[in-house]
């Protein structure tokens, strides 16, 4: 069925807020879609789920202008690149190829395990949850010294965090959720774990509409409209939380993520 103009409109807006906070932006399409809108097909449900990711992409496309064509540069002229510059290059690459790799994997196991896995995505998710909010109680007693920037990228933490957004192909897992939660308790400080984290959406996002997407969904007169709000509204989202990261204290902000994190769960 061709969604109207109204429901393109919500779930771009949802789209756009969830996308890059703890909780799962496809669930929470899929909750309204199944049960405002009538739409039961699971195949359908997971294309426009999908699709509605478009947005959010060209929204941190946009917001991190900078930070891609710096990238862009260093594809070329990686010797003559910036050591922070090079370091997260290496950190995309090697990240999302093992992302590729582990999330499709997943998928092709969903076939036939869909129950447990979504049992496990929400265990997952409730046990990060609960990392970090002991993580974020023993930094409001710490001093915030010494936290991580990106020139401190590792090859291990490339690989780890591929893993991590490899898993968040189960259902129920925050993709930005579990990314970030991962970066803070490597020590990366807010910011940072947001900028790599939002940046590392790029490539994976447009990769899976591209592979998984492309040629299936039909792309109606009325699906801009949902384009357009998830763009808007997640770039928008984008600002707010990096604005929030750098304004208050290290420790509060991994509470407040974990807390959201658990309580997504019960959604």
């Amino acid at each position: 069925m061709e969604l109207t103009i109204i429901q393109q409109l919500i779930l771009g807006i949802v789209q756009g807020i969830t996308e890059w906070l703890p909780v799962s932006s496809s669930a929470f399409l899929t909750l309204i879609m199944a049960n405002f809108f009538g739409i039961t097909n699971i195949g359908v449900l997971i294309e426009t789920a999908l699709f509605f990711h478009i947005g959010t992409f060209f929204a941190a496309l946009i917001y991190f202008r900078k930070d891609v064509y710096a990238l862009i540069k260093t594809l070329f002229k990686f010797k003559k690149a910036s050591p922070e510059n090079q370091e997260i290059f290496k950190f995309l690459l090697i990240a999302t190829i093992i992302s590729g790799i582990v999330g499709l994997g997943i998928l092709i196991g969903l076939k036939n395990f869909q129950d447990q896995l979504v049992i496990t995505g929400k265990t997952i998710t409730f046990a990060i949850g609960l990392l970090l909010l002991f993580t974020g109680i023993l930094q409001l007693k710490a001093k915030s010294k010494g936290l991580r920037k990106e020139r401190e990228i590792k090859n291990k933490d490339s690989i780890l965090l591929g893993f991590v957004q490899g898993v968040s192909a189960l259902p129920g897992i925050s993709r930005s959720g579990i990314t970030v939660s991962t970066l803070l308790l490597k020590k990366f400080d807010d910011t940072t774990a947001l900028r790599l984290s939002f940046l590392l959406s790029l490539p994976i996002i447009l990769l899976g509409n591209l592979f998984l997407n492309v040629g299936d969904v039909v792309f109606s007169s009325t699906a801009i409209f949902g384009i357009l709000a998830s763009f808007v509204f997640g770039l928008l989202t984008i600002a707010i939380l990096m604005k929030l990261s750098k304004k208050i204290n290290f420790g509060w902000f991994v509470l407040i993520f974990a807390i959201l994190m658990m309580v997504s769960v019960l959604i």
